[in-house]
């Protein structure tokens, strides 16, 4: 391949063409309207998911935040889990385990005695393990479970005041 025929089709203009910036408003749908869509797949209203991920986004626990909600804890951990979040009650053995117990491996009480957990973590373990989140409903409460309430906002833009800058290396 030459030099023609990578440059074939390419042509000089005088004026570029103007991109703009893609923007999202989405300040006139309330937390509650933007779950709305994703109401037959989560397990309680969008209202009570609102109030739920509101709650949790202020650092409050899981159990607290279904409490604020009126919805069981379960319920919370659950919706949580399809907006996103990392709620299962069980590290990666545990996992293992529930996932041999899915395949028909190992029996129910024996996955429950390994796991380590009670019969309810393991079965929101099993539900987490069964269930991928819901894309448009992580993406309706991105904002309200961003670090400062905007749209997305790094780990390291979060936590920049906490670093030091390339000029303050020669304090030490």
């Amino acid at each position: 391949m030459g030099l023609s025929d990578i440059a074939a089709g390419i042509e000089v203009v005088d004026e570029q063409r103007e991109a703009g910036v893609a923007t999202v408003d989405r300040t006139a749908d309330s937390l509650a309207e933007r779950l709305d869509p994703f109401a037959a797949e989560l397990p309680c209203s969008p209202a009570a998911a609102a109030t739920l991920v509101e709650a949790y986004a202020e650092g409050k626990s899981v159990g607290a935040s279904a409490r604020v909600a009126g919805i069981p804890p379960t319920d919370g951990a659950k919706a949580l889990h399809l907006f996103g979040e990392n709620v299962s009650p069980v590290g990666p053995m545990g996992r293992e385990i529930v996932s041999d117990w899915l395949t028909g491996e190992l029996a129910r009480t024996e996955a429950v005695e390994l796991a380590g957990v009670s019969d309810q973590a393991f079965a929101l373990a099993a539900y987490v393990e069964t269930h991928d989140p819901i894309e448009g409903a992580m993406e309706a409460v991105e904002s309200a479970l961003s670090v400062d309430g905007s749209e997305s906002v790094s780990t390291r833009d979060a936590l920049d005041e906490t670093m030091d800058g390339i000029g303050d290396l020669g304090r030490f």
